[in-house]
């Protein structure tokens, strides 16, 4: 078959992203020429959510991405990688702003370190949405999500929004080819 579905439900981490990039490769290999990415993800670590995006935009196959329920924080980077792009209708999608949890002390240059990063992450997220984003009837004021003010979008926001593409519940057929990665 050649649409095959991967159920990504769980954090972003990097053992998700081993395995999401381990999944896409076997599914790959097994002649897939459509992958189905359907999502359901609380978000997770920034470093891992743009490499799943680097990654699945460089697949020679179409990637089409799925919202199943939530995409919220860094998911809505790993949703975007999809340049078919789709939610069901009773779904959201939430953008908030960056956290970072330390552990033990921290000198003035790791803590310096940790700020340039959070500013630079921000900055290549807020570039992402805008580019994959481009055209949308009301664009998304990305930078003032991730710093000031938490936004939640539904499906139909999503659209206006330029998320999403449309809204559809996609059934999955008897013969599909599913996998699964979760937490």
């Amino acid at each position: 078959m050649a649409r095959h579905i991967i159920h990504f439900t769980g954090p972003i981490t990097s053992s998700t992203c081993g395995n999401l990039i381990n999944t896409c490769s076997r599914a790959l290999n097994q002649g897939a020429q459509t992958l189905q990415l359907n999502i359901a993800t609380m978000g997770g670590d920034c470093s891992y959510g743009f490499t799943l995006y680097n990654f699945l935009r460089s697949l020679p196959v179409l990637v089409h991405t799925h919202n199943l329920g939530t995409v919220e924080s860094m998911g809505n980077i790993l949703f975007l990688a999809g340049e078919q792009r789709t939610a069901c209708r009773m779904s959201k999608f939430l953008f908030h702003p960056f956290h970072w949890t330390l552990h033990g002390s921290v000198d003035h240059a790791r803590m310096s370190e940790y700020a340039m990063s959070l500013d630079y992450d921000l900055q290549f997220y807020a570039q992402i949405v805008a580019e994959r984003t481009a055209g949308a009837e009301q664009p998304l004021d990305t930078e003032h999500y991730l710093l000031a003010k938490p936004r939640i979008l539904n499906a139909e926001e999503a659209i206006a929004g330029g998320l999403i593409h449309t809204i559809d519940e996609l059934p999955i057929s008897i013969d599909s080819v599913q996998w699964s990665v979760h937490a």
